[in-house]
């Protein structure tokens, strides 16, 4: 068995409506000022209002700054960082989605360093000290909770990310309540997203892929594959939405130490450029990304197929069950009600080129994946995908 190193987040509360007694749980490690961080959305919906209320009867000082916004930018990040800085905050919360919960990370690195972000981007480059940090998600998909990653637009399209262990919250509030209201689109994308975080975990090509992880993934696969179909039909119902954010956190977990590949480094530029949500992005291409990696992690991907669909058991000979996974995965986004095709979010096959281009600059991601890929692979995954 080879070395790894496993890092997570030091401490999860897993409760419905947990998030409003913020105070009582993470009080006394924030500080007496404290920084929030959400999107404006949020903001108006009032989700964020009983955890802010609980932190001020609690005697803390509570600064809002609720402009973060999809695929957030390096402006949005700074302008945080200066309103954190003009408050004097000693503690970060981020509150939302993947957008909000990155922007809080980072922010809370740069509070509590000065560091230079230029220096910070890349893998293992933070090296902090940070603000105390607590992360509470709104959406099943990301994981950013237990995830040492932030993922930043720079410029009109790039997306740069800081990967560090320094950007892992001192705290993570896993509160289902929070997901009860997320539309169905919404849900299912960010549900797909997870499974892709798992999927990817299991198969990474990276040196510090890991039992641990291995076990993660596969028991994200479980509760997603079990559940995803039933909060968007039913998107009340609690049990089933505190099943979809726990194994997004597990997916979350796993894929934070057995790094992503191919399929998030080919979302990327969709996400980038046309500014689809990330959870869509990934679905887009994840069949296409499946496919070309499957003479190279047919092992591993018929391994977990039946822990997403437990009737792919049934399936005899890995390269069946292969097969049989990555069009299971296919007609589960269809099922959830997600475009199948690229031309379906107004992309045209003139962009595919420059996506390929843009795709071979998410190294990081690409050394992971199972089987090389060259810029012509991206550009015939696009075409396929198109």
């Amino acid at each position: 068995m080879h070395p790894f190193v496993f890092n997570t987040t030091r401490s999860l509360v897993f409760r419905p409506g947990a998030a409003a007694e913020l105070a009582t749980i993470a009080g006394g490690l924030l500080g007496a000022r404290v920084l929030l961080v959400t999107d404006p959305g949020l903001r108006r919906l009032g989700l964020a209002d009983p955890a802010i209320a609980s932190l001020e009867a609690a005697g803390l000082a509570v600064t809002v700054f609720d402009a973060v916004e999809p695929d957030p930018s390096r402006a949005t990040l700074m302008r945080a960082v200066e309103m954190g800085r003009e408050a004097g905050a000693t503690g970060v919360v981020g509150f939302g989605g993947g957008s909000s919960l990155d922007v809080a990370k980072v922010a809370a690195l740069l509070l509590g360093s000065d560091e230079d972000l230029d220096a910070a981007w890349g893998v293992g480059n933070a090296r902090g000290p940070r603000l105390p940090l607590v992360l509470v998600p709104t959406t099943a998909g990301t994981g950013s909770e237990v995830t040492p990653v932030s993922i930043i637009t720079v410029g009109e399209e790039e997306k740069r990310g800081v990967s560090s262990p320094v950007i892992l919250p001192d705290l993570a509030i896993l509160d289902a309540d929070l997901t009860l209201g997320l539309p169905p689109a919404t849900t299912a994308a960010t549900g797909i997203d997870a499974m892709v975080h798992a999927i990817e975990a299991y198969a990474s090509k990276n040196a510090n892929n890991n039992p641990l992880s291995k076990m993660l993934a596969r028991e994200a696969l479980r509760l997603l594959g079990a559940n995803i179909e039933r909060v968007v039909a039913h998107g009340g119902d609690r049990e089933a939405r505190g099943a979809m954010l726990l194994g997004s956190m597990l997916a979350g977990q796993a894929f934070a130490n057995a790094p992503v590949a191919a399929v998030h480094a080919l979302a990327y530029p969709i996400g980038g450029t046309f500014h689809v949500p990330h959870g869509l992005s990934n679905a887009l291409v994840l069949p296409h990304v499946l496919r070309f990696n499957a003479p190279a992690a047919n092992v591993a991907y018929a391994e977990i197929a039946g822990d997403a669909f437990p009737h792919l058991c049934a399936v005899e000979g890995g390269q069946a069950r292969t097969a049989a996974f990555i069009e299971a995965l296919a007609d589960l986004s269809a099922r959830v009600g997600l475009p199948a095709r690229l031309r379906d979010v107004e992309i045209p096959d003139t962009a595919l080129p420059k996506m390929a281009s843009d795709a071979m600059l998410q190294t990081r991601l690409l050394v992971n994946n199972p089987r090389e890929v060259a810029e012509g692979d991206a550009l015939a995954i696009y075409r396929a995908a198109w």
